[in-house]
């Protein structure tokens, strides 16, 4: 049914951010360059550096990535310059056709290709035939801010950028085009032609990229590699105690690896200068799926409020109306998440206890207190996970069932002990902010004013732990971020 053409997305995760060519080889020589050069030149390093990075294992792409955001940059122009009103309509629908047409095709034309045969099968007719499409890595992001761009400057909340390589330089930025976090053009504009990095905001970057490359290496990577055992078992045989140990190992996967990655993103945007926003904040301490949303996926929660939700009406719309706006804009959600049925019905269970919170829950959780509503929250966040990380609906139903099977087996030596320390540490790092001291201290770890005595301990503790990082990575296999999937 199909013939394959393959822009090889997958390769530039050669040089991800917790690789060894990335932490020793690309970055020094990107920080040394861009420390080096004058203020005039610091957008171009950026400039040059992130197209390398984003070329290094998609070459033929990154041409048609560049001409797409030159082609935005002047339908945007001319949107911007024109004062009568149905042309500027004209140049903003145009502009976001484009944008959204570029994400349809390369993230779900093989999807409704796919559901399309499906159906035309079931009906005893011929397939069509489709040249299956590759997923250009990180395609959701930058469609997400090149959105952002056309439609702050159609409301006129800030003005366009008057150079277009400052404009490819937004979209193409390497600390955070690839996985976020979604970094909206009002918030960055300014720092994109003015900004300035002190030496503290060097210091602080690089504490903060340390933290994210720990989080990655030393747990998510830790995690990632026995729960992908897990979840290659055939689901039927798995007794209760495995699935459970996969599905909770997993949350903690994908927590401490996409923050992991907004920690790094963050810390490299702070070491040149940009303020890029928080992407995370406890999301497994939260007392409802309302809370969770406000905490997970900062920036993507923030976009979907903004440029979908208020749009459709928000909360200025009957009941009905506002939980059919929530629930749609969930589905849209999960839909960016991944072009499969799982993540939309992902997306559509977390928009379904999204409505159960306004309804009734809420009012639940005020009366049974913090413990038991963040635990009922974690349950119900650990079982929507199943339709986010296992392939396949019937899988998932599968999973589910063995989870809910109550076929407790005695744990055998399948999965290491380095496994359990990990997912015990994981779980206090998830949890500790629950405590007034847990909150302390994270407050100290994140601390962004710090003295003399401070920097030259939070630098020592920082180069040990680069170091201790980089032997792990050198004894380790390749091991992507989850959401450069996305």
């Amino acid at each position: 049914m199909y013939e394959n053409i393959y822009f090889c997305p997958l390769k530039i995760s050669g040089m991800v951010f917790s690789s060894i060519v990335f932490v020793l080889f690309f970055f020094p020589v990107f920080l040394i360059t861009y420390y080096l050069v004058g203020k005039k030149h610091k957008n171009l390093v950026l400039l040059l550096f992130s197209i390398v990075f984003y070329a290094w294992g998609a070459p033929r792409f990154i041409f048609f990535l560049v001409g797409s955001v030159f082609i935005n940059f002047y339908i945007v122009r001319a949107m911007y310059l024109t004062n009568a009103r149905i042309k500027k309509k004209l140049w903003a629908a145009l502009s976001i056709a484009i944008n959204l047409g570029l994400l349809a095709y390369f993230k779900y034309a093989n999807f409704f290709i796919d559901n399309f045969n499906f159906i035309l099968e079931s009906f005893g007719a011929n397939s069509i035939y489709w040249t299956k499409v590759v997923l250009p890595i990180g395609i959701s992001f930058f469609t997400f801010q090149s959105l952002t761009y056309t439609i702050d400057v159609y409301r006129k909340i800030h003005r366009p950028l008057k150079n277009p390589f400052d404009f490819l330089l937004y979209i193409l930025m390497f600390p955070q085009m690839i996985a976020g976090p979604i970094v909206r053009f009002q918030t960055i504009a300014d720092q994109i032609t003015e900004r300035r990095e002190t030496n503290e905001d060097r210091l602080l970057g690089f504490y903060r990229f340390v933290i994210g490359l720990a989080k990655k290496v030393l747990i998510a990577d830790v995690l990632a590699f026995e729960v992908d055992k897990i979840m290659a078992m055939d689901y039927i045989n798995l007794d209760t105690n495995m699935a459970w140990i996969g599905i909770i190992g997993y949350a903690f996967q994908i927590y401490f690896d996409f923050s992991g990655y907004s920690d790094m993103a963050i810390g490299m945007g702070r070491m040149t200068g940009f303020k890029f926003p928080e992407n995370f904040n406890n999301p497994y301490t939260s007392r409802s799926i309302t809370e969770f949303w406000r905490r997970w996926h900062i920036t993507l929660g923030q976009f979907m409020r903004d440029y979908l939700y208020l749009p459709l009406g928000g909360n200025r719309v009957s009941k009905p109306r506002l939980y059919f706006n929530l629930w749609v804009v969930f589905l849209i959600s999960g839909l960016w998440h991944g072009a499969d049925w799982n993540f939309v019905i992902w997306g559509a269970y977390h928009g379904l206890f999204l409505i159960a919170d306004r309804v009734f829950l809420l009012k639940v959780y005020e009366r049974i207190g913090k413990a038991p509503s963040i635990l009922i929250t974690f349950f119900i966040t650990i079982v929507g996970w199943v339709f986010f990380r296992v392939e396949g609906f019937e899988n998932a139903l599968t999973y589910l069932e063995r989870m809910f099977a109550f076929d407790f087996r005695p744990v055998t030596s399948q999965l290491n002990n380095h496994f359990y320390f990990i997912m015990l540490m994981g779980t206090i790092f998830s949890f500790i902010t629950v405590f007034r001291f847990g909150s302390r201290m994270e407050d100290r770890i994140y601390k962004t004013k710090l003295n003399g005595k401070e920097h030259l301990l939070y630098f020592i503790v920082s180069v040990f732990t680069m170091v201790f990082v980089i032997a792990s990575l050198a004894g380790s296999g390749f091991s992507p971020f989850i959401y450069f999937r996305f």
